[in-house]
């Protein structure tokens, strides 16, 4: 599970429910099904106008994911995997990776490993694959505004909803007690429309985008790699190559790894 999705959610219904309370404001008020009416039901209206079915189809799914965490193989394991390929290439040829293929979890690496195995050329394989990626990106650009516009929707219908709520109340001023509770009602709309796009949507939006510059990072360095490898690069070259992707800080840690395997070799 991705924690930080959970937290953050839990954190945002505490910080308006306790503020509410503390600034004395019953908590019975946000039970007003006028104000979630015109602003989830208004919003989705949005939606459903702004984007084809084929693509709010997937809204579902995509709340899914910020509540899951993907596993994903991580760079400095990619990193030794390519290293350890590029070591049997050198000596043995690329088809000696053939009996490798079958084992690659990952679609996008497998097919590429495929590309170069069967001596495509290399402008070809670079081609396909990074093809391959802009188009995840489009569908992943897709899904993120999905949720950016809802974002964008629910402020503007919590005011509107908080016009309504004032028209209704205003409409008899005959009994001023009433009035103000009226009053205080309608601007609950404006609360839910703000929460909803700033707590939950513009965040959820943000985070897709994040997972989608990982995944799209993580594909880039599987093609230098494995165009380094179909190059027939030495196992330092590709370590050097694709140690760009790495951090400052995971490099050092990859280093000391290293360097701990070889004084166990040794010992």
């Amino acid at each position: 599970m991705e924690k930080s999705t959970v937290i953050g959610i839990v954190l945002g219904l505490t910080a308006v429910l306790a503020g509410m309370v503390l600034k004395g404001a019953g908590l019975e008020t946000l039970l007003n099904p006028a104000a979630f009416m015109i602003i989830l039901v208004g919003t989705a209206a949005s939606l459903f106008i702004g984007f084809p079915m084929s693509e709010l189809a997937k809204f579902p799914l995509l709340i899914k994911m910020t509540f899951i965490s993907i596993k994903l193989v991580s760079r400095q394991e990619l990193i030794t995997m390519f290293a350890e390929w590029a070591s049997i290439t050198r000596r043995e040829g690329l088809l000696a990776l053939e009996a490798k293929v079958e084992d690659i979890e990952d679609p996008f690496l497998r097919n590429g490993m495929r590309m170069i195995i069967d001596g495509n050329d290399q402008d070809f394989v670079r081609d396909v694959l990074l093809e391959d990626i802009s188009a995840m990106e489009e569908r992943h650009k897709a899904g993120a505004l999905l949720f950016t516009q809802a974002g964008t929707y629910a402020p503007t219908l919590g005011v509107l909803g908080a016009v309504v709520g004032l028209v209704a109340a205003l409409a008899d001023m005959s009994d001023m007690t009433k009035l103000a509770h009226a009053i205080a009602g309608a601007f609950i709309a404006t609360l839910l429309g703000i929460f909803t796009g700033y707590v939950l949507w513009h965040p959820i939006a943000n985070k897709l985008k994040r997972m989608s510059k990982r995944e799209v990072q993580l594909k880039l360095m599987m093609v230098e790699g494995l165009l380094s490898i179909q190059s027939g690069v030495s196992t330092i070259a590709i370590n050097q190559k694709l140690s760009v992707y790495l951090t400052p800080k995971e490099r050092v840690q990859m280093q000391a790894s290293k360097e701990g395997k070889l004084i166990e070799q040794e010992a």
